[in-house]
């Protein structure tokens, strides 16, 4: 709701500049869409790192 009130405000000072930024959204999204699958990835793979590295500890009984 409010990213709709601020494109709103934007389209009252300058509507093509809000026109403009509605249908370039689209393309934005699909160009970050590589680069959040690709945080998502590294997420994971750090997740698993952390995971490997805690497992003796875990063996050993911490319970942290």
């Amino acid at each position: 709701m409010f990213k709709f009130l601020l494109w709103l405000i934007l389209f009252i000072l300058c509507w093509p500049l809000a026109l403009a930024a509605l249908l370039l959204w689209p393309l934005v999204w699909l160009i970050s869409l590589p680069l959040t699958l690709i945080g998502i990835s590294i997420g994971a793979v750090l997740a698993l790192i952390k995971a490997v590295l805690f497992l003796p500890a875990r063996l050993l009984g911490y319970k942290g």
